[in-house]
């Protein structure tokens, strides 16, 4: 018997333990059995206590009850996920905008491990450790040459908050090994990354994901560059795949005036939820622009569509992702959870931007590919929606539903096809390896610098740019890097900064290259 044929009996018995399991959530949640149903759920109890008790091979069916809720869920729409008790507390954590642990970067360096740079106000960093640092001994286990794997450091580093963690370390600058007691805290995952200005009257904020903490660090941001003097904002949710719209719909009331549709939700029943501005917003009448490319999806999409729909600024980039669909986190007892999708929103024009998935999965998720092929990326000519999907902004303009958010103005990708390899590559750990190994060998005077003097120490050199092009020879990519020079010494500098400063100074360095911002530029 083939492993696939002896599988399949298997799969079919999970398939219908599966209704145990989905059952018994839908019985939580209120949903009423019929006397049919109770005993249908009495006969898959039933058989799985015979599997368990008399079929002729160990199985693990908690195993292929996974499997098949995930079968299960695929076949409803994209966007409906299993969430693994493996899977769950780093999700959690992601979520909820922070994790316990000791706050450090690091790379795995000559099966050593070397912290990049504490995080800021990380218990590492109140604790002292410094960029450079090796940690040798995590609670008396030696890490370096032991080929230990990222899941096995996690796990010595990671505890309980309020617990110890005993590390042994080496700094470099000084030659010395020395103990340190680190007490193990709550860490913050930004999900605003930055929030600057960019020139006298220009604020910008980029948001990676909508989290628990999203709309206070936006706040925070937001009125900090409110009291530098701004007079317009730059909102910055290209890659931002999204997460809990109550923030998203927070961040939009900030910009839109008392009354304004922000967002439309029907559920099954058709039941329908207009959430709109409260008047309180503290971003209500200024310039706004807000970016958004093909990875900007759900919650970006929100925002960007009340933003377009209310004529309220000026959206910039690459058609979004596409969904409107929205889910909700559901549990099911033994540590997992489904994310299932009960709504449909609506842009405050009455659109969905839900791109169609009647295909299945496998065409859904190509979209992106297709998108690239069809040459979209490069030219808005080649965005092609239904006419029939038009919709209407408050003040006349068209705009269409079917497909993610068409921008306002139109941005193409840097590169060409081509180029887009260099970009990627410089974004890569192999580059990021690299340049911290570079760091390590003159960090007593790059730290002196400033950002300024580093990128003009960096571009004057030509030992940088040629013992990186031997670096990546070495490690068997033969690019023509010389024609690509002038991309790859700016993301080279980029990366120098990212280690060596803070965030803000990275997206200052970024952005002075940064097609969007200079085509918002042309339109002031």
């Amino acid at each position: 018997m083939s492993k696939k044929n002896y599988l399949w009996p298997l799969i079919t018995m999970g398939s219908l333990a599966a209704g145990i399991v989905l059952g018994g959530f839908f019985a939580k949640n209120g949903a009423p059995f019929s006397v049919k149903e109770e005993k249908g759920r009495v006969k898959l109890n039933k058989l799985i206590d015979l599997i368990e008790q008399e079929y002729v091979d160990n199985v693990d069916t908690d195993s292929i009850i996974d499997m098949t809720v995930n079968n299960i869920l695929s076949q409803l729409d994209p966007h409906s996920t299993y969430i693994s008790k493996s899977e769950f507390d780093e999700v959690q954590n992601v979520m909820k905008g922070s994790f316990v642990g000791i706050g450090i970067n690091y790379h795995i360096l000559n099966d050593t491990l070397a912290v990049v740079k504490p995080l800021p106000g990380g218990p590492s960093d109140k604790a002292g450790l410094k960029p450079g640092d090796r940690i040798l001994y995590a609670e008396k286990v030696q890490l370096f040459n032991q080929g230990l794997s990222n899941d096995s450091i996690v796990n010595l580093l990671k505890g309980n908050a309020g617990t110890k963690a005993l590390l042994k370390v080496y700094r470099k600058s000084t030659n010395k090994t020395f103990d340190v007691e680190i007490a193990r805290g709550e860490v913050p995952l930004k999900s605003v990354d930055t929030a600057i200005k960019i020139d006298s009257e220009t604020g910008y904020i980029k948001i990676n994901r909508f989290s628990e903490t999203t709309y206070s660090e936006f706040k925070n941001g937001l009125q900090s560059l409110l009291n530098q003097g701004i007079n317009e904002l730059v909102l910055d949710l290209r890659e931002n795949g999204g997460g809990y719209m109550e923030p998203a719909i927070q961040i939009a009331d900030d910009f839109l005036d008392g009354n304004e549709i922000i967002v439309k939700t029907v559920n099954k029943k058709g039941n329908v939820k207009i959430t709109k501005a409260s008047n309180k917003g503290l971003f209500p009448n200024k310039k706004l622009y807000v970016l958004i490319n093909e990875n900007s999806a759900s919650a970006s999409e929100i925002i960007a569509g009340a933003i377009q729909d209310n004529d309220r600024g000026t959206i910039v980039g690459r058609r979004s992702y596409g969904k409107g669909l929205v889910q909700r986190e559901m549990y099911l007892g033994d540590g997992s959870a489904v994310r299932l999708t009960t709504a449909r929103y609506y842009t405050p024009s009455g659109r969905s931007i839900q791109k169609p998935y009647n295909d299945g999965l496998d065409e859904y998720n190509s979209d992106l590919s297709n998108r690239f092929k069809s040459g979209e990326l490069y030219s808005k000519d080649s965005i092609h929606l239904a006419d029939s999907l038009k919709f209407k902004t408050i003040k006349g303009r068209v705009v269409f539903g079917g497909g993610g958010i068409v921008p306002d103005v139109f941005v193409p990708l840097k590169n060409k096809h081509g180029e887009d390899a260099i970009q990627l590559l410089m974004k890569t750990s192999l580059v990021s390896y690299y340049v911290f190994e570079q760091i390590e060998k003159e960090r007593a005077v790059l730290e002196k610098l400033s950002p300024k003097q580093l990128a003009e120490r960096i571009y004057n050199n030509p030992k940088y740019f040629n013992e990186l092009k031997a670096h990546l020879k070495t490690s068997g990519l033969t690019f023509n890097l010389d024609r690509h020079k002038n991309n790859i010494m700016f993301y080279l500098v980029a990366e120098y900064v990212y280690q060596l400063y803070d965030d803000n100074a990275y997206y200052h360095w970024i952005l002075q290259q940064d097609p969007m911002i200079q085509k918002i530029n042309t339109l002031q």
